[in-house]
């Protein structure tokens, strides 16, 4: 006769399943089998699921008061960056410097998180800058173990200890940048990136540490990701997630607009994605191409908003306006601000037109919005 205990996880299990189903059914076909199969990770899912519903819920209570909280954050963690890739737009932006910039300390950070989690955002990613010169860095996940952490890399940086660390945080996936190729990869980001990034990778999967790969899709490289092969090779490895980004131009003008795809090609990219997102498992993320699912952009607190190394909040990372700093203003009165609901509230304006980036793609109708708002440049920028 079976025990209670085996009734009950399999209760469990059937739960697991069905919520990861309500969410995208390619989240069950990649992480349902290996969660189960992971004990460890499978117990942390269960408590993020609650904590998901949970924060879901705080969500929909504040809408009802006129507050649109998003259910992720992006987090520009730190200012430095060990590389100086071609056409960084997070550079441009001004968020990365070379420079030696005033930025938050990590108990700062958990500050903003914490409030964050009780206003209902249930996912923080962590960019910079490169966030593993940020000392510690994983034990901020650590810290918050009912919250998803997705954490962007270039995977040249993260010491032995951090891996360490991650090993025991089962809430936390790490994308590792990369262009395609070592030639790809080194042209853009410096000679030996793509083997470092390669090793760090390795030793990643090798933690059990779930891990995936971010690319820049540009004209350049996007039939290499459009290999199944390529795909397969990913999934044989480990690899259990791919953002798939196209480039954003990092000014209005200049030879990098070049290096955007074409509608032919970034529909012909488009297909490639949703085919292999029905025939392989691996679950594939596809900016812009996800965004036309919820109505255009969802920068400014639609589906996510980003704050700075110094804790201004921004509509997204490409962009460096705000009216208010998480540390100097609650979560609900930066999320109720003029310029989020202006942004939110313009369709014309959250309109690709052609280009990676909706905001970009309307440099005018933006700096209108931010001189009726009252928006400053972003201390970063």
């Amino acid at each position: 006769m079976a025990k209670i205990s085996d009734f009950c996880l399999l209760k469990r299990v059937i739960s697991f399943r069905k919520y990861l189903n309500t969410l995208d059914p390619n989240l069950t076909k990649v992480f349902f089998k290996w969660a189960v199969a992971h004990p460890g990770h499978f117990r942390s899912f269960l408590g993020l699921m609650k904590s998901c519903k949970k924060a879901s819920e705080t969500r929909d209570r504040l809408k009802k008061e006129g507050i649109k909280i998003p259910p992720f954050l992006i987090l520009s963690i730190t200012s430095m960056c060990n590389l100086a890739c071609a056409g960084c737009y997070a550079s441009a932006a001004g968020t990365v410097s070379k420079k030696e910039k005033k930025q938050l300390s990590r108990s700062k950070w958990k500050e903003i998180i914490k409030k964050s989690s009780e206003a209902g955002v249930f996912g923080f990613v962590i960019a910079g800058g490169e966030p593993f010169l940020t000392d510690n860095l994983s034990h901020i996940c650590k810290d918050f173990s009912d919250r998803l952490f997705i954490i962007l890399t270039n995977g040249t940086a993260i010491q032995e200890k951090e891996i360490n660390t991650l090993k025991s945080c089962k809430n936390t996936c790490v994308l590792v940048s990369m262009e395609g190729t070592k030639e790809m990869t080194d042209q853009r980001r410096g000679d030996g990136v793509h083997e470092k990034a390669q090793k760090t990778i390795q030793a990643l999967i090798k933690a059990g540490i779930p891990t995936g790969i971010s690319a820049t899709i540009t004209k350049n490289n996007f039939r290499h990701w459009m290999d199944e092969k390529l795909i397969d090779s990913l999934i044989a490895k480990g690899i259990k997630i791919a953002a798939l980004i196209e480039y954003i131009p990092v000014t209005q003008r200049g030879n990098d607009h070049r290096l955007m795809l074409t509608s032919e090609e970034r529909k012909e990219f488009r297909d490639f994605v949703l085919r292999i997102r029905e025939t392989k498992k691996i679950y594939l993320i596809h900016s812009p191409g996800d965004e036309e699912y919820f109505g255009g952009c969802v920068s400014a607190g639609k589906g996510f908003a980003h704050v700075t190394p110094t804790g201004d909040l921004t509509p997204c990372p490409v962009s460096n306006i705000a009216t208010h700093n998480l540390l100097k203003s609650t979560i609900r009165e930066a999320f109720s601000s003029k310029l989020f609901r202006e942004i939110r509230e313009s369709e014309h304006l959250l309109e690709n037109e052609g280009t990676p980036c909706a905001l970009f793609s309307h440099p005018k109708e933006v700096n209108e919005i931010a001189k009726r708002t009252g928006a400053y440049k972003s201390a970063d920028g």
